[in-house]
């Protein structure tokens, strides 16, 4: 027997009857878990009912309204100037950044000096006084012996100029060396290139003392370990 059954949204199905009360009650609990069914998920559609909002849409009402742009230079220039800050501010913020770099503040230190490995090789450097220090000087006295027009002095000066500069060559490439093995002693987990160690150990020994950064921890005459 065949008879017809219902469903929520005008559906409508044929369903074979029985005369048992065993069928007839299954088929009852059949259909209240199809119309429990139906109607979850027509509020899970009903539900939403918009469009998602795009990230750009949500960060901008997140932000607030933008400011219009400057109509003048004038008004471009007050908006960056208040930006930027106060001048006093500005100017100690500059002085403590400079006062942790001296201090060898791995945060504030460019990447380069950064790091125990790069510390180790700046106190090595610090502890002994080089004949390279005296770079910025000899390019001083290289210029002064070409402004002078006297053939004499400008001979004897360029043929010093010559020596000590062989002499900064070979002392920069030995400390380069030794530094490198001293390093690679002390941290041999630690991957340490040649070249470029003993680069930096070369710029460092040729700054004049007082103008290093970092400042020197240690002074000339000091063993480091």
């Amino acid at each position: 027997m065949l008879r017809r059954v219902s469903y929520p949204g005008g559906v409508n199905f044929l369903r074979r009857g029985t005369s048992a009360p065993e069928s007839a009650v299954a088929d009852e609990a059949a259909e209240a878990e199809d119309v429990v069914a139906v109607g979850a998920r027509r509020n899970q559609t009903a539900g939403k009912g918009r469009p998602t909002r795009s990230r750009r849409d949500a960060e901008g009402r997140s932000r607030g309204p933008v400011a219009p742009a400057p109509k003048t230079q004038r008004e471009a220039m007050k908006r960056a100037k208040a930006l930027r800050g106060d001048k006093t501010e500005r100017r100690q913020a500059a002085a403590e950044r400079r006062k942790r770099m001296m201090a060898g503040d791995d945060r504030v230190l460019p990447v380069r000096d950064r790091g125990p490995v790069r510390a180790y090789v700046r106190d090595l450097v610090d502890s002994r006084r080089h004949l390279m220090g005296l770079f910025m000087p000899l390019a001083i006295l290289i210029f002064v012996t070409v402004v002078i027009p006297i053939p004499n002095i400008q001979n004897i000066g360029s043929l010093l100029c010559l020596c000590m500069l062989a002499a900064m060559v070979v002392e920069g490439t030995l400390l380069g060396r030794q530094i490198s093995a001293r390093a690679r002693a002390k941290f041999p987990d630690e991957e340490i290139k040649g070249f470029s160690m003993g680069w930096y150990a070369f710029t460092r020994a040729t700054q004049i003392r007082k103008l290093r950064m970092p400042a020197p921890r240690v002074s000339p005459g000091t063993p480091v370990d």
